[in-house]
């Protein structure tokens, strides 16, 4: 990433509220190397004892730290990629995981079950408007906002809820 995509480091990481990444790690092999050999707190959003092959492709929730080199690393490689959604959250870790842990699966209307890869901007950006009320609030749950990179990697999208209505804000 170049630097001028660093520019959105501070409303990622520069607050005072807890930072979090949910990063895919069917997008790029470096989000395993960087979730688990960081030394960031992380958790991986499969439940279990997962085979090595499943366990380099999964989600991972990692906490990020101000100042953290990680932080930066992170929006190195991944800004402008589809690696995640960033998220700031008084939760702690552990709880963080059991929250996103309930929408990993779905079910369509003939009753099949699906991945659902949220936590994939791509996807984030085109379900979150669709939500209704309840859905918004079961979403957003413990999580303040939801920091999302646009379809180019050029604005940082930021979302809210409150009282069950979607706010949005853009930064450039």
């Amino acid at each position: 990433m170049s630097g001028d995509r660093r520019r959105f480091s501070p409303h990622l990481v520069g607050g005072p509220v807890p930072c979090y990444a949910v990063l895919d790690g069917a997008r790029d092999p470096r989000v395993f190397d960087m979730a688990v050999g960081s030394g960031a707190p992380y958790e991986c959003l499969y439940a279990g004892n997962i085979p090595y092959e499943l366990a380099e492709v999964a989600p991972y929730l990692v906490q990020l730290r101000p100042n953290d080199p990680l932080a930066f690393e992170l929006l190195d490689a991944c800004w402008g990629d589809s690696w995640g959604i960033f998220l700031h959250s008084r939760a702690p870790l552990e709880e963080l995981r059991k929250h996103f842990r309930r929408f990993l699966r779905v079910m369509t209307e003939d009753g099949k079950k699906l991945v659902f890869r949220y936590y994939d901007p791509r996807v984030f950006r085109v379900y979150l408007p669709t939500c209704n009320a309840a859905e918004l609030e079961a979403f957003f749950g413990p999580v303040d906002r939801y920091l999302v990179e646009d379809d180019d990697g050029a604005q940082l999208n930021v979302y809210g809820c409150d009282a069950g209505r979607l706010l949005t804000l853009a930064r450039r």
